[in-house]
């Protein structure tokens, strides 16, 4: 059954899921910017993500949040994560009571430590808190604007939440699972993007593909290590927001994060880098938010901490952090 949808956010992946969601749904998308919001309707075209891809006419654009989200059932949340507490916050009194929040940011808060889902939690009425839904898994949003088949997974506190979501947008190329294990999923999305940055760098300085599954498999034991802490199932890390995102996120030439960690093995300066991007690559944060949890937890996560030495330039040549990752005490497999 059609329902109200908006999608708060205009970059690659709000514009892809509002795309998405008009095969079926009438929808309502914010950007920040008015002369964006104005620019979408106008030409039925985001003329700074996804430029090629032809909008419905049952895609209206606002930069009015009130306007936005008036009479929508299905509120999702696509900004980058260190504006979600700004933008939701501002939501909070606008949303209908039974409205269904989906969060699609894949980071951590830096400031707090919290996911995407505590942020909500903390920012929407008591009465929306179960109703918050996190979508993460393997999803470039131009494959998903190309109708290419994608598969993700919804958490929910609340599962029933997840599933009425998952009626909601899936269809034959973009397949939805139901899950209950929020704090997995979220670590999962948030956390595989630091190890992008790592696997990057190895790619940038041509250390060969026995290096890149070595980051990859300590990568994913790092980030269960914090999930389990953290109250996750270690399950979880095997599924579509573990494994699988940080399977693409790590090989994908479409993969923001892994761009920057290999123009970095390359020698260029973090500034300079994201100077260069229109897009915002959420492990530069993340990598940060990691490592304080991993102080907070009392655990050892030396790839993340490796890439925030390199981040921050304590290690000018990533080659360094190679080696003193390579030259850490030994140890067994399962510690």
């Amino acid at each position: 059954m059609p329902v109200p949808v908006a999608v708060l956010g205009a970059g690659s992946f709000g514009t892809c899921l509002a795309l998405l969601c008009a095969r079926e749904h009438d929808v309502t998308i914010w950007a920040r910017s008015r002369e964006l919001a104005l620019a979408i309707d106008r030409d039925r075209h985001n003329p700074r993500y996804l430029t090629d891809i032809e909008l419905p006419e049952n895609v209206r654009a606002t930069a009015d949040l009130e306007d936005a989200t008036a009479g929508r059932e299905l509120v999702i949340c696509a900004v980058p994560s260190h504006g979600v507490r700004e933008v939701m916050s501002a939501a909070s009194g606008l949303l209908d009571p039974g409205a269904i929040v989906v969060s699609t940011v894949k980071g951590i808060e830096v400031e707090t430590g919290l996911t995407m889902h505590g942020v909500l939690e903390e920012v929407l009425a008591p009465a929306q808190r179960p109703r918050i839904v996190c979508l993460s898994g393997p999803s470039f949003a131009r494959e998903v604007a190309d109708r290419r088949p994608t598969v993700v997974t919804l958490a929910s506190r609340e599962e029933a939440y997840a599933i009425s979501v998952q009626a909601s947008l899936s269809c034959p190329w973009f397949r939805c699972y139901s899950h209950d294990d929020v704090i997995g999923v979220e670590l999962g999305g948030a956390l595989k993007n630091v190890i992008a940055i790592a696997v990057g760098m190895s790619d940038g300085l041509g250390l060969g593909q026995n290096a890149r599954a070595a980051l990859m498999t300590r990568g994913l034991a790092e980030i269960t290590r914090l999930g389990v802490r953290m109250g996750a199932n270690p399950l979880t890390f095997l599924g579509l927001s573990g494994v699988g995102d940080l399977l693409l996120t790590c090989t994908g030439d479409l993969s923001r994060n892994r761009s920057v960690g290999f123009e970095l093995g390359r020698g260029r300066k973090l500034d300079e880098i994201v100077a260069g991007m229109r897009q915002v690559a959420e492990g530069v944060r993340t990598t940060r938010a990691a490592c304080s949890l991993a102080r907070r937890y009392d655990l050892e996560m030396p790839i993340a901490e490796m890439v925030q030495d390199v981040l921050d330039g304590e290690l000018e040549d990533p080659i360094e952090a190679v080696e003193r990752l390579m030259t850490r005490q030994l140890r067994s497999e399962t510690e």
